[in-house]
């Protein structure tokens, strides 16, 4: 019989589900590295650098996180920045994506997944359809939220549709509630758990918080808050490092990884083996099962 989500949380207003958490990973609290590639073709600093040198950039990241104690990847274009909003991105978006995650996927052992920046859930979608991959993350889900981009509208009714519509049921969705890099006041009248429990709802398979941006870790309150109104998964998806993940690690279901493991402890910097292997090890000891 197969594990479902929650162990008791939440009011449950969608059907139970598997847990997607074990069902990709195999573990009950999953580490998750971000591969940020480097610009893509159709991106402003985009200088013609082929994909092949793209995606073997994209490969060693991965490894630097596979190959040193965490489960997964996954994939974003964050290098494309400033990003388009959903709907917008071209086709050589979702073609670029598509390779370099099937590369990752074809070269290393751990779950892989998609992001494109940002919200873009279809694109998304289709990329990790086509480049194998198991889950997408998709930032605003449920709602709305005013963002660096504009007005951001949840994504769920058409990327749904269009993920059934191409076969690509398997592939599952990251939601975040509370969505760094953006003002709520949209939804301000609306509690956690509320909006918590729209994006669960709304068919969801994970739930993450975050911080206000890139690097910032999200409050325990937070996370306990969104754990408290669901019966999903609920991961971490900014902030995490070495020195906090002990206090955080038991609240939720897993962590997205990047800024802290880096040389230089930001996005654009590269991964660093002994960065990774010290987080997985405090990880471990916060009660982590490594691969």
């Amino acid at each position: 019989m197969t594990e479902t989500s929650g162990g008791g949380r939440g009011l449950g207003v969608f059907p139970p589900k598997p847990n997607a958490i074990r069902e990709l990973f195999g573990t009950a609290k999953a580490l998750i590295g971000a591969v940020h590639l480097p610009p893509l073709p159709g991106s402003p600093h985009y200088e013609g650098v082929p994909l092949d040198e793209i995606s073997a950039y994209a490969v060693e990241e991965a490894r630097g996180y596979l190959g040193n104690g965490f489960h997964g990847v996954i994939v974003e274009n964050h290098w494309d920045i400033p990003f388009l909003k959903p709907g917008e991105h071209g086709y050589e978006t979702a073609a670029s994506m598509a390779v370099v995650t099937q590369r990752v996927r074809e070269a290393t052992a751990g779950s892989v997944g998609v992001s494109v920046l940002s919200n873009a859930a279809e694109c998304s979608i289709a990329s990790a359809w086509a480049g194998g991959a198991g889950f997408v993350r998709v930032n605003q889900w449920a709602n709305a939220y005013v963002a660096n981009e504009g007005i951001i509208e949840g994504q769920s009714a058409r990327a749904t549709r269009y993920r059934s519509r191409i076969g690509a049921k398997p592939v599952k969705v990251f939601a975040d509630v509370h969505v760094k890099h953006g003002s709520h006041s949209i939804v301000a009248d609306r509690s956690l758990a509320e909006q918590t429990e729209d994006a669960e709802f709304f068919d969801a398979d994970v739930l993450i918080a975050t911080g206000s941006r890139t690097g910032d870790a999200a409050a325990l309150e937070e996370v306990e808050g969104i754990a408290a109104a669901t019966v999903l998964p609920v991961i971490i998806g900014s902030g995490i490092s070495a020195a906090n993940i002990g206090g955080l690690l038991p609240a939720c279901d897993g962590v997205i990884v990047a800024s802290s493991v880096k040389d230089n402890g930001r996005w654009w910097g590269r991964v660093d083996p002994a960065r990774v292997r010290e987080l997985a090890e405090a990880a471990r000891r916060a009660g982590a099962e490594l691969p």
